[in-house]
C-alpha cells in the first residue's frame, strides 16, 4: 500500500531526493525507498539534503499555516505578565485547521486531573511548577484530526520537547509532559490521532493510521513549537524528543524519516519493526491455543521454572542477585523441569509443557523461513506475564491491528495468524508505520544526537529486537561501533521491565516517576542536552535501585549500564551492590 503520490521531487541517479524539505504542520510526506550506504569507516561529517515533505494543504513554512496573534504581545517571561499571556491563548487567533479548546494557568503543587478522557488512558498527574496549559484540536485531513497540548512554563530555560505515546493508543502523555515542564522544557503531547488504546478509528481511514505512524507527531511539534516562540516572544533555542514503547518507535520514525524536527532524541524499548512486534505479540495466543489447557505450565509450576532459570543463567555476569545483565547469553533448558518417573510434585512439568516454554522463547520466521522477529528473552517471572497477557483472548494491538488497519474487516479472525499474515502485513505496511531502515544517515549529518535504551527484563517487545536493531543499522550505513558513536548510543539496562520498574538499578531519569537524579550520568533526558548542547556523549548509564522498589524510600544501589555492544561483568571476589565492582566487557 503505498503512500507515494506522482508529484515526485527531483532525484539523483540513485532516486535519492534533491530538494530538501521545509518544516509544515501536518509533517506529511512520503517514505524513503532508497537508503543511503556508506563505504567502511566513511565520516559523517558532510551534510546530506532532507528528503522532502509532501504538503498535503500547500504551505511554505509553519508560519504560513499557523499565525498567532495574542491582543498584547506581553512577556511571559516576566513574572506579572505569565498569567495574563496564557489567558490571552484562550482567544488567539489560528488557522481555520486549529481549534483552541482551552488555555489554563495551572499552578505548581496542582493534582491535575482529566475529565472525560477514554477510561483507558491514564488521566492524572502531578504538575510541580507554574504553567500554561493549552489545549487545541488539529485538523490533519478531511477525515482525520489531533487533540494536543502544549505546556509552557514559567521556569523555561528555552528548550522545546515533545512527548511520545504507547500501545496502539490515543491518550496524551501528561505525566512525561509534566516531568519535561518541571525541568524546564515547553513540551507537547497528542492523542496521536484517535482516543484511547484502541484502533478501531484505523477502520477504512489510511488518514488516522497516518497520524498513529507519525503525522500526529510531527503536527503536534510544528504547531508547539511556534506556539512557544509567540508566548514566550522568541524561538526556541534546542528541540527534543522522549518517548518509550511506541513513543520508542515514534522516536526512531522521526530520526529515520523527520531528521530535522528534533536536535536531540531518547526513545525507549522501541515497537520498531512493528509489523513484526505485531506478529509475535499475535503468536503466544496462538501457541496456548494449540497446546491446550494440559500444555500450558500450571501456576504450581512458575516459582520451579523462575528458579530454573535463574540457576541455569544467573551466574553468567559473574553475579548472583536475581538479575541478567545479558539475556542473549542465556540458553534456558525447560527440559530440566520434566517430571522423573513417579514424581508427583506440582512443581515439575510434562514434555508437552517444555515444547510450550521453548515456544514462547523462541524467534519466529515467516514464510520461506524469513525473519520477522526475535524471541522473547529470558526473565523471572515470564511465564506468568504471557498467562496474563495472551491467555484469555488474543493480544489488543494485534487484533485491533490486523482487524482495523491491514483488513479492514472488524470480523476476521486472529486466533491463529500464520505466515502468509504476517508477510502481508510487512509487504503493505500502511504509512512505513514499520520504521525498519536502519539508515539514520541524514540525523548523523545533521549533527542530531539519539540516546537508545531497552530494559532486559521487558515482556512486552523484546530486548533482542533493539539488538537486532543496531546490528541491521551497522551493516546498512556500513559503520563500526566507533563511528555509530558519533550521533546514535544504545544502552541495555538490566532489570528494566516495560519502560519502567523491574527487580534491577532501572531509575534512569526516562520517566518522571522513575527519576533519581537530573545528574547527566544517571538521567537519559539530561544526558541527550549535554550530548547535543556540550558535545559530552554518556558512555554509560547509571541506573539507581530504589528500597523496596519506593522512590520515597530512597537509593538501595546504583548499577551502571553499558553501552551496547558491551555487557556488565561482576569483577571477580566484587561486591553486585557497589558500582565500582562491575566492568563492561565484550
Amino acid at each position: 500500500m503505498s503512500t507515494r503520490g506522482c508529484d515526485e521531487p527531483a532525484q539523483d541517479d540513485q532516486g535519492r531526493n534533491l530538494v530538501p524539505h521545509s518544516p509544515d504542520i501536518k509533517g506529511d510526506r512520503r517514505e524513503p525507498h532508497h537508503s543511503i550506504q556508506h563505504a567502511p569507516g566513511q565520516q559523517l561529517n558532510r551534510p546530506r539534503p532532507s528528503n522532502k515533505m509532501k504538503l498535503t494543504i500547500v504551505a511554505s513554512a509553519v508560519a504560513s499555516i499557523l499565525s498567532l496573534r495574542v491582543g498584547a504581545a506581553r512577556s511571559a517571561r516576566e513574572d506579572s505578565g505569565f498569567e495574563s499571556s496564557c489567558s490571552d491563548l484562550s482567544t488567539a487567533s489560528f488557522s481555520s485547521e486549529i481549534k483552541t479548546l482551552f488555555a489554563n494557568f495551572v499552578p505548581a503543587g496542582t493534582e491535575l486531573l482529566v475529565p472525560g478522557l477514554d477510561p483507558s488512558c491514564q488521566n492524572s498527574t502531578t504538575v510541580t511548577v507554574d504553567l500554561c496549559r493549552l489545549s487545541l484540536n488539529v485538523t490533519t485531513s478531511a477525515t482525520s484530526d489531533v487533540l494536543m497540548e502544549v505546556w509552557l512554563p514559567r521556569n523555561w530555560t528555552g528548550r522545546f520537547l515533545s512527548t511520545g505515546n504507547g500501545g496502539i493508543n490515543g491518550c496524551l502523555s501528561y505525566s512525561d509532559m509534566a516531568y519535561a515542564a518541571s525541568l524546564g522544557f515547553s513540551s507537547t503531547g497528542s492523542n496521536n490521532g484517535h482516543s484511547g488504546q484502541n484502533g478501531t478509528r484505523f477502520l477504512h481511514n489510511l488518514e488516522v493510521i497516518k497520524d498513529y505512524s507519525y503525522r500526529a507527531l510531527t503536527t503536534s511539534a510544528a504547531v508547539g513549537k511556534q506556539v512557544t516562540s509567540s508566548f514566550y516572544q522568541k524561538p526556541h533555542t534546542k528541540s527534543y524528543y522522549l518517548g518509550c514503547s511506541t513513543g520508542g518507535r515514534q522516536g526512531f520514525k522521526m530520526a529515520q524519516d523527520f531528521p530535522d524536527i528534533f536536535d536531540g532524541i531518547v526513545a525507549g524499548a522501541p515497537a520498531f519493526n512493528f509489523q513484526g512486534l505485531m506478529a509475535w505479540s499475535g503468536l503466544f495466543h496462538s501457541i496456548i491455543k494449540r497446546a491446550g489447557p494440559d500444555g500450558f505450565p500450571p501456576a504450581s509450576s512458575w516459582a520451579a521454572i523462575d528458579a530454573e532459570l535463574m540457576a541455569q543463567c544467573d551466574h553468567l555476569d559473574g553475579a548472583i542477585d536475581g538479575i541478567l545483565e545479558d539475556p542473549s547469553l542465556c540458553n534456558f533448558r525447560p527440559e530440566a523441569l520434566i517430571c522423573q518417573a513417579g514424581q508427583t510434585d506440582a512443581t515439575c512439568i510434562t514434555g508437552k509443557q517444555a515444547d510450550t516454554i521453548r515456544q514462547f522463547l523462541s524467534p519466529v520466521y515467516g514464510v520461506n523461513g524469513s525473519f520477522v522477529y526475535p524471541r522473547m528473552e529470558p526473565a523471572p517471572g515470564f511465564v506468568s506475564f504471557i498467562n496474563a497477557s495472551y491467555t484469555a483472548t488474543q493480544f489488543l494491538y494485534t487484533d485491533h491491528w490486523y482487524k482495523y488497519a491491514l483488513y479492514s474487516d472488524p470480523d476476521f479472525n486472529t486466533t491463529y495468524l500464520g505466515p502468509e499474515n504476517w508477510e502481508y502485513s510487512i509487504e503493505n505496511d500502511p504509512t512505513g508505520v514499520r520504521t525498519w531502515s536502519g539508515d539514520l544517515s541524514q540525523m548523523a549529518a545533521r549533527g542530531a544526537k539519539l540516546i537508545h535504551y531497552h530494559g532486559l527484563q521487558d515482556s512486552l517487545i523484546s530486548s533482542a529486537s533493539s539488538n537486532t536493531y543496531y546490528n541491521l543499522l551497522s551493516r546498512t550505513m556500513s559503520l563500526s561501533t566507533s563511528d555509530i558513536d558519533d550521533f546514535y548510543r544504545y544502552f541495555r539496562i538490566s532489570g528494566m521491565a516495560h519502560c519502567a520498574g523491574g527487580d534491577g538499578a532501572s531509575a534512569i531519569g526516562n520517566r518522571g516517576a522513575g527519576s533519581a537524579s537530573n545528574d547527566p550520568s544517571q538521567n537519559v533526558l539530561t544526558a541527550v542536552v549535554q550530548w547535543v548542547e556540550e558535545g559530552i556523549a554518556p558512555d554509560a548509564v547509571i541506573g539507581s535501585r530504589f528500597l523496596n522498589g519506593s522512590q520515597a524510600l530512597g537509593v538501595e544501589y546504583t548499577r551502571s549500564h553499558c553501552k551496547y555492544p558491551l555487557r556488565n561483568s561482576l569483577k571477580p571476589g566484587g561486591n553486585y551492590k557497589s558500582p565500582d565492582d562491575w566492568e563492561c566487557v565484550l
